[in-house]
């Protein structure tokens, strides 16, 4: 399940280019050699990952909370349910998103001034910052990726998911640092059809998780869980 989250990212890179790719293509790493575009991509995109393993121990705190309560499986079902309503009617998605309000107009404001601020300073400490403000930017498939995050029910899983889908993200990024060059059509296109049918797939299994239907790895009974070989009280 946590190894979604790569798949995710590595996926959906296609998104990142087009939301993230200008930010990353005015990075001031132009008139550096190879080796130090590479470095730079590399610190850029690390700032990335640690924003959305921190917002993956955030939205985990509400898995651990439905999980604790007894109502995990109800959980992943919602979970799936949103993906797959997401992939197949983004309108909905984007109209009726449960993290709309958190991306207000004053906070982009100020979080664009100072992803602007950092642009002067031209070291890699700023780009450092550069990869954690913009890891903060609104984003649809980041909003995906914290759905699943949360079905995992544990912020320690959460924040992993979280980090494995910005080192998902990380391969084609650093592409596109260092070369400055978009991709080609025909790679734009594998994933622009590839992302809805994994992210569908995903929200498939995330309902047949919530489902208890006792199919070891796919949906585990709820019950058997709760016992260790050694112990069977709870039969």
């Amino acid at each position: 399940m946590i190894w979604a989250g790569f798949l995710m990212g590595f996926l959906g890179s296609l998104h990142c280019v087009g939301m993230c790719g200008p930010i990353a293509l005015a990075l001031p790493v132009q008139t550096q050699n190879m080796w130090m575009r590479i470095a730079a991509a590399i610190i850029y995109n690390m700032g990335r990952v640690v924003t959305y393993t921190i917002l993956g121990s955030i939205f985990g705190l509400i898995g651990t909370a439905f999980n604790l309560i007894g109502l995990q499986q109800i959980l992943s079902i919602i979970s799936g349910v949103v993906l797959i309503i997401a992939i197949l009617f983004p309108f909905v998605f984007r109209t009726f998103s449960p993290f709309k309000s958190f991306f207000d107009v004053p906070y982009l404001h100020q979080l664009k001034q100072r992803i602007s601020s950092q642009f002067k300073t031209r070291t890699f400490s700023s780009l450092f910052v550069i990869g954690i403000l913009n890891g903060l930017l609104p984003c649809g498939l980041v909003s995906l990726a914290i759905i699943g995050a949360i079905a995992t029910g544990n912020v320690l899983q959460s924040s992993l998911y979280m980090a494995l889908f910005g080192l998902g993200t990380l391969p084609i990024m650093m592409v596109l640092i260092v070369s400055k060059n978009y991709l080609s059509v025909r790679m734009k296109l594998l994933f622009q059809r590839t992302v809805p049918v994994f992210v569908c797939g995903l929200g498939v299994l995330l309902i047949l998780r919530g489902m208890n239907l006792g199919i070891p790895y796919l949906s585990p009974s709820a019950e058997k869980a709760c016992c260790t070989p050694q112990q069977h009280a709870c039969h």
